[in-house]
């Protein structure tokens, strides 16, 4: 791991050592913290207490986030006749079908995003299961982007939809905007997100669910956030 820089060693010691903070006031002491010359993307990364290498224990799914997340996202639909109309006229940045699988088979392309695919193409694009996969890219039923209704799939992310979904060490990684939305907008990003996840706990779930939960900047420390869950 790189050493950190002067900037974030500052900020860093501006808060508490061991103490966790309300919601609001962790989101407040990010904004403030924040010192790049760009608007920093806030995440929020939980730690759930399940063991998502048990089926029974996977967490997973999408929410749309009232204010959306503060960028442009790129599109990518897997659709063939009407349905890629459809998809293009919904505003979809890439469309296709084989040639799209050739492109990101051979040429190791990865300019989107979120990709989107009707279900008759899954079958096709199972291929590529081992090449989005791990960048989180893959379509999925659950998160809403396997569907028929292309363009609403695409609107809503658009919009402000996010997936969230557990890595290897049971922690969430999810973007809830920009520094500049401020804490308010924040909030209501993070309340969003969390409703959804703690709705998502797994029947098979023992004990404390909610582990630990951290807010940060692109550039800036991690927040420990009080929770009650």
């Amino acid at each position: 791991m790189a050493p950190k820089g002067k900037r974030y060693k500052e900020a860093k010691a501006k808060l508490e050592p061991g103490v966790s903070y309300e919601p609001l006031e962790a989101l407040k002491l990010v904004t403030e913290l924040a010192s790049a010359k760009f608007d920093e993307t806030v995440e929020l990364h939980v730690r759930l207490g399940v063991d998502s290498r048990h089926a029974d224990q996977q967490v997973r799914g999408a929410v749309i986030l009232p204010h959306g997340t503060g960028r442009q996202v790129r599109v990518l639909v897997f659709a063939k006749g009407q349905k890629a109309d459809e998809a293009t006229a919904a505003g979809a940045d890439f469309v296709g079908a084989d040639d799209l699988i050739q492109r990101i088979t051979k040429e190791n392309w990865f300019d989107y995003d979120v990709v989107i695919a009707t279900p008759d193409m899954m079958g096709t694009v199972g291929r590529l299961g081992r090449i989005l996969g791990p960048k989180g890219l893959m379509p999925n039923p659950r998160a809403g982007t396997v569907t028929m209704d292309v363009a609403q799939a695409i609107q809503e992310v658009k919009a402000g939809k996010i997936e969230y979904r557990l890595d290897r060490t049971n922690i969430m990684h999810c973007p809830i905007g920009k520094v500049s939305f401020g804490p308010e907008k924040l909030y209501e990003n993070y309340r969003t997100l969390m409703d959804a996840v703690v709705r998502a706990r797994p029947a098979a779930a023992k004990g404390q669910y909610i582990r630990k939960a951290t807010v940060a900047s692109t550039m800036g420390p991690g927040v420990p956030i009080t929770t009650k869950t």
